[in-house]
């Protein structure tokens, strides 16, 4: 039997990175296998008597603290160092999730999960630049890849375990997302490199940012992804409305999630290597139209069967967009700005989550076929912004 050579040069590449790269895939692993809380905060808030719009408020606050934990994570990833960043983010927001479960009020809820966001998306940006200051430029896509197979690893068991967690109490659900992070803060502190940072003349993140401004490309790539940011929030927020408002049950919809990380792990390197061989830009735009067509596909789905398909289409578009895009932002950015680049794209992430819940709520509360069009158009938009016309090749 003959071996297929693009399996073979994954298996080369991934024993090429360093031991740092492993540790980090590593903690990646343990702390999104214990996100419980977010993807599972809309249902848990209206369970407590919230309504939906209020659980829109709550998780467009978390998106606020990502907002600005994409600024302060970037700076600081390039200034502090990549370590202590990642160590900071996950000690803080192991405690502050703790205290939010013991919010009982909106303010504090709203104050809490804003709190959240800000502690536990400080690492994001530093977890990147890191990454790419380990692995040379050609074999970026497969350590994205590989980046985002650990990420996802965590993603396939975590949901499903919080489904079951929370037909018992959604306590466990706040004490278990604390514990990984302890876990990984550890983890980073004991085994990660310090990271040296970037040098200090080029410290203001305003001069960065005006950077930033005056590429081309980076400002399609970011525009592009808030754009089908909107779409893939709709994951954490409305989506799991509409599969219990289908009869469906908790457990289904954490089975679901877990499928988008199952698919991802088990199929997302295969994909690279094919999409490795193409355009970036043009490889973006096809995921971004299949995303959005696949979610969209949730407005025509009723069974279990039709969501599984709705789901597996619009992973497929996950996987042959998010680690190009990666790749892409990682080769644009200076050495001495990488954690700010990194920290851009957060950023638009945190926008995404400000916008997106409860844009998605509101419509589908309003009428639910109107946010399957809107998830439709996005994906439109976003391929058409990132499209390689008039610009030079990736």
């Amino acid at each position: 039997m003959s071996t297929n050579p693009d399996s073979t040069n994954t298996i080369v590449a991934l024993r090429a990175f360093p031991r740092a790269v492993w540790i980090l895939f590593v903690g990646t692993f343990l702390n999104k296998f214990g996100s419980f809380v977010i993807p599972f905060l809309a249902l848990y808030m209206t369970r407590q008597g919230f309504t939906s719009r209020q659980a829109g408020f709550a998780i467009s606050a978390y998106g606020v603290g990502q907002l600005l934990a994409s600024i302060c994570g970037g700076h600081m990833a390039d200034t502090v160092g990549r370590r202590k960043t990642i160590v900071l983010s996950m000690f803080s927001v192991a405690a502050t999730m703790l205290l939010l479960s013991q919010a009982r009020g909106l303010p504090a809820i709203l104050a809490l999960t804003f709190l959240v966001g800000l502690t536990g998306e400080l690492y994001r940006p530093a977890g990147s630049a890191m990454l790419t200051d380990l692995v040379p430029p050609g074999r970026r896509l497969t350590a994205f890849s590989a980046y985002r197979l650990a990420f996802n690893a965590g993603w396939a068991f975590g949901p499903a375990t919080a489904g079951f967690l929370a037909a018992y109490s959604f306590f466990w659900l706040f004490v278990g997302d604390s514990l990984t992070s302890l876990l990984f803060g550890v983890v980073a502190w004991s085994c990660l490199p310090a990271g040296r940072p970037a040098g200090r003349a080029d410290a203001a993140w305003l001069e960065s940012l005006r950077a930033v401004q005056k590429d081309p490309l980076l400002r399609r790539a970011l525009i592009s992804s808030l754009a089908i940011g909107v779409v893939f929030l709709q994951m954490v927020s409305s989506y799991g409305l509409h599969v219990t408002a289908l009869g469906h049950s908790d457990k289904t919809y954490g089975l679901l999630l877990s499928l988008n990380g199952v698919l991802i792990v088990c199929c997302e390197l295969p994909v690279t290597e094919i999409t490795r061989r193409y355009p970036a830009r043009r490889v973006m735009a096809l995921g971004y139209l299949l995303v959005g067509g696949g979610f969209a596909l949730n407005g025509l789905a009723r069974t279990l069967p039709e969501l599984v398909g709705a789901m597996m289409v619009f992973t497929l578009g996950e996987m042959i967009t998010i680690p190009v895009f990666a790749a892409h932002v990682a080769d644009l950015a200076p050495a001495d700005r990488r954690g700010r680049y990194m920290g851009a794209w957060a950023l638009t992430g945190a926008m995404a989550l400000i916008l997106g819940p409860n844009l998605g709520m509101t419509l589908y509360r309003i009428q639910p076929g109107a946010l399957w069009v809107l998830c439709a158009g996005l994906s439109v938009f976003a391929a058409l912004v990132i499209r390689p016309e008039r610009l030079k090749p990736s």
